[in-house]
C-alpha cells in the first residue's frame, strides 16, 4: 500500500506517518507546508526511512499538489493538513479559509482525478480519509453526546472552516462517487503536539515557573484522546470503514479545563518537584474567557466502536502522566520551537486580521 499523508510534520500527521513507516507501509510520503507548527523533526526515525518521503508543499497550490500525488501514486490519502487552533482563527481567520476550506478542495479536486486514473483493484481500494474534529458540532449542554447524527453549529472560524471542508468531502462522494470517509475527533494530546495546545501549554509554562493560565473558571470540558488511539482509529477507518460514512472518534475521557490542568501540577509535583518544594497548582491563573468558547465537547463513539471494532486504548492518567514525561525528557525538541515565532503566550492579540 502506498499512502499519502497531508498535515504529517504535524502532531497529530507526524504520529500517523511515524506509524505507517514503522509497519512497512510499502510508501509513505509526507505533505506538509511546514508553517509554525508543522515541523519535520517531529517525524523521528521516519524521517530518514528508505519507505518515507517528505514533500514542502501547500495544498491550496493546485499544481504543486498534482504533481505531488501523481509521483506518489497513493492508495490511501490521509487529509489532516489544516490550521488548528481556535485562538488564532478569531485573531486572523484568513488564512483558516485558505488552508481549510480552499486546501481542501483542492485535495479532492485532484484526488478525484487520481483516483478516475486508478483500474481494477487499486480503485476499488483507494480511500481519501479527510480528519476533521468536534468541534465543527458547536457546544453541548452539562448533560448529552455529539454522534453522526448531530447537526453542525460551529462558533469559531475554525471550526467553521473546518465545518466547510466536511461538507466539501460529503460533496466529493455524494457529487464525483469519490470513496472518502469522514472522521471528527476529540481533543488530542500526546507527545509532540505544537505547544500553543492545553496540555503541553501548561507543561512547558510549569517547567519554565511561569503562571498557568486558565480561560474562566476552567469550567469547559473536552473529551480527550490520546494521539496514539487517534491513528489506530485512523487506519482502521481506512481499511474497513464504509465507504461515505462518517465516524466520530473518542477516548471516552471527559474532563474540565482546571482538572486537567491541576493532574498536570500533580504529575510535575512527582516527576520533577519545585526548588522551592511549592506545589505547582498554586501558579494556576484564571483569565478572562475568549470569544465564542463552547461549554463541552463530549462524543459517542459508538459507532465505530461497534461496525469496526475499534476502541481507544490510553486511559487518560496512565496517557497524561506519559506525556508529562515525554516533554521532560525531550525538553530539547520543545525549546527549540519556543525560541522562534512561538514563545507559549497567547497569540495574536497585538495584530488582530479579521478581514
Amino acid at each position: 500500500m502506498r499512502a499519502l499523508v497531508t498535515g504529517g510534520a504535524g502532531f497529530i500527521g507526524s504520529a500517523l506517518v511515524r506509524a505507517l513507516v514503522r509497519d512497512g507501509v510499502e510508501r509513505v510520503v509526507t505533505v506538509d507546508k511546514l508553517t509554525y507548527a508543522g515541523n519535520v523533526e517531529s517525524l523521528g526515525d521516519a524521517r530518514h526511512a528508505p519507505n518515507h518521503e517528505f514533500a514542502q508543499v501547500d495544498i491550496a497550490e493546485q499544481d504543486a499538489v498534482r504533481a505531488t500525488i501523481a509521483a506518489a501514486d497513493p492508495d490511501v490519502i490521509y487529509h489532516l493538513a489544516a490550521e488548528s487552533h481556535v485562538d488564532r482563527s478569531i485573531d486572523g481567520p484568513r488564512v483558516f479559509v485558505e488552508t481549510n476550506v480552499l486546501g481542501t478542495f483542492t485535495m479532492l479536486a485532484e484526488a478525484l482525478r487520481h483516483w478516475k486514473a486508478l483500474e481494477g483493484a487499486r480503485r476499488e481500494r483507494f480511500r481519501f480519509v479527510h480528519v476533521s474534529t468536534d468541534e465543527v458540532f458547536g457546544s453541548l449542554g452539562p448533560t448529552g453526546f455529539f454522534d453522526e447524527s448531530t447537526a453542525y453549529d460551529p462558533s469559531s472560524p475554525y471550526s467553521a472552516s473546518k465545518a466547510a471542508s466536511d461538507h466539501l468531502a460529503r460533496a466529493w462522494h455524494r457529487t464525483y462517487a469519490l470513496p472518502v470517509v469522514v472522521t471528527n475527533c476529540s481533543n488530542n494530546y500526546g507527545p509532540y503536539q505544537f505547544p500553543e495546545k492545553l496540555i503541553p501549554h501548561m507543561i512547558v509554562r510549569a517547567i519554565d515557573n511561569r503562571s498557568l493560565p486558565v480561560y474562566g473558571a476552567g469550567a469547559n470540558v473536552r473529551d480527550w484522546l490520546h494521539v496514539e488511539d487517534h491513528v489506530s482509529a485512523l487506519r482502521t477507518v481506512s481499511a474497513r470503514a464504509e465507504v461515505g460514512a462518517t465516524y466520530l472518534i473518542s477516548g471516552r475521557n471527559e474532563h474540565r479545563n482546571i482538572d486537567v490542568v491541576r493532574a498536570i501540577c500533580a504529575a510535575l509535583d512527582e516527576l520533577r518537584p519545585r526548588t522551592d518544594g511549592r506545589p505547582y497548582a498554586e501558579m494556576i491563573e484564571l483569565v478572562a474567557d475568549r470569544p465564542g468558547h463552547d461549554l463541552r465537547y463530549a462524543i459517542d463513539p459508538s459507532r465505530i466502536e461497534s461496525s469496526l471494532g475499534w476502541r481507544a486504548a490510553t486511559g487518560f492518567e496512565q496517557g497524561l502522566r506519559e506525556t508529562v514525561r515525554w516533554y521532560l525528557d525531550h525538553e530539547s525538541w520543545w525549546r527549540r520551537i519556543l525560541s522562534g515565532e512561538y514563545r507559549a503566550d497567547r497569540v495574536g492579540l497585538a495584530d488582530r486580521d479579521t478581514s
